[in-house]
């Protein structure tokens, strides 16, 4: 993973690369927000290097480069992977394991 997203990422339980008009990133932030994680969010296109770092997402083959979500400093995925994972029913227990939430069900 590149260096600034891994610092970028380091220590913080939940961390969701988006942009402040997509409506996708909005969807996933609501969703995550809703199992009453509270992730840090870096919109894109309100910060300095934010070309730079969605370079750095899109490297990693995701496209578009947003939403970007990083759970217990491991990178998910987009919208689609973020969405799948809460149709399985996997979605809670990653926030659990990240200690991103304390209790679930």
């Amino acid at each position: 993973m590149d260096e600034l997203l891994a610092r970028l990422v380091a220590e913080k339980p939940v961390v969701i690369f988006s942009k402040s008009m997509c409506c996708m990133s909005h969807s996933v932030k609501a969703l995550i927000c809703g199992f009453g994680a509270n992730p840090t969010v870096i919109e894109l296109d309100k910060i300095e290097n934010g070309v730079q770092i969605e370079r750095a997402l899109v490297e990693l083959g995701l496209r578009p480069s947003v939403p970007a979500v990083f759970i217990g400093q491991k990178f998910i995925g987009g919208a689609d992977e973020v969405i799948s994972l809460n149709v399985q029913n996997k979605l809670a227990q990653l926030l659990l394991k990240a200690k991103a939430i304390f209790i679930w069900g």
